[in-house]
């Protein structure tokens, strides 16, 4: 048995690895700012601690007695005008300190798939960033890099439900996302690998038009498609990030994964058209 401590636990991702990490037999803690979202988890943890990795002062002695910090610490929407400098760099590197000073032996942390061909992106740059500082720390390491999670194919579901889903590009680029379940496996299981940086993916590999596809047929509605051409989306980028810097940056993140292709290593076992007809069920 380890003794861990999860930060981002109220995440998609986090609420699954916290769930694995006890099934397994692991003393949990917790490390969020607002423990009443921990009512989701199917396993309570065994120790919840409120703090927020912007205000150093809030983490002092969360590290304490702990063998393992696993962070997938990440802000998608904008809050409290906090920017992806301040959390998934800044924040991570707090919590980085703190581990180090109380003698952590192992930190487990999520970036991203590509993330070192993607540094132009402002939230890629900010976790690569945090990677760079993980690396020259001394401290024993794993970097996850998924692919996406499911969690992001829901906004295909979200445009499928209004009756039109528009794709950036052609829509023949590939991914493979993978379910939050999936790979909270991986995550345990990172725990004992020697590799220090992971990709992984899910076990279906689609292009986005056969994601949208998916989406409608989980409806049961006819499918419609609207391409939308890259140099279009880029002038959109452009001008969104005039009037809002974040919401610019995430477009671009968005555009840059749509036009590519996102595959890793295939695992896991929950499959995305699955994924999808629950959705369903439970709006």
């Amino acid at each position: 048995m380890k003794r861990i401590l999860v930060a981002g636990a109220t995440g998609y991702l986090g609420r699954y690895v916290t769930d694995e990490f006890k099934r397994q037999g692991h003393f949990v803690r917790t490390l969020v700012r607002s423990p009443e979202k921990l009512e989701l988890l199917e396993s309570p943890p065994d120790q919840i601690v409120k703090g927020e990795v912007t205000r150093p002062d809030t983490l002092e002695g969360v590290c304490d007695g702990m063998d393992v910090v696993f962070s997938s610490v990440g802000i998608t929407r904008q809050k409290d005008g906090l920017s992806f400098r301040d959390v998934d760099f800044q924040g991570n590197l707090n919590l980085l300190n703190e581990a180090l000073r109380a003698g952590v032996r192992k930190f487990v942390y999520i970036s991203v798939f590509n993330g070192k061909q993607l540094l132009h992106l402002d939230i890629v740059k900010a976790h690569e960033d945090f990677v760079e500082m993980l690396k020259s720390s001394g401290i024993d390491y794993t970097v996850l890099r998924p692919t996406g999670y499911f969690s992001d194919m829901g906004e295909f579901m979200a445009m499928a439900k209004k009756g039109r889903i528009y794709l950036v590009g052609d829509g023949k680029n590939k991914m493979n996302p993978i379910h939050g379940a999936d790979l909270a496996k991986c995550c345990v299981d990172a725990l004992e690998q020697r590799e220090q940086e992971i990709d992984i993916g899910g076990p279906d590999i689609l292009t986005y038009r056969e994601i949208a596809e998916a989406a409608f047929r989980a409806l049961g509605r006819p499918t419609r498609i609207s391409t939308v051409p890259r140099r279009l989306m880029n002038v959109v980028v452009a001008v969104t990030k005039v009037f809002n810097q974040h919401q610019g940056e995430l477009l671009a993140f968005f555009t840059t994964m749509m036009t590519g292709n996102v595959v890793a290593p295939q695992k896991g076992t929950h499959r995305l058209d699955a994924y999808f007809r629950e959705l369903v069920d439970i709006s």
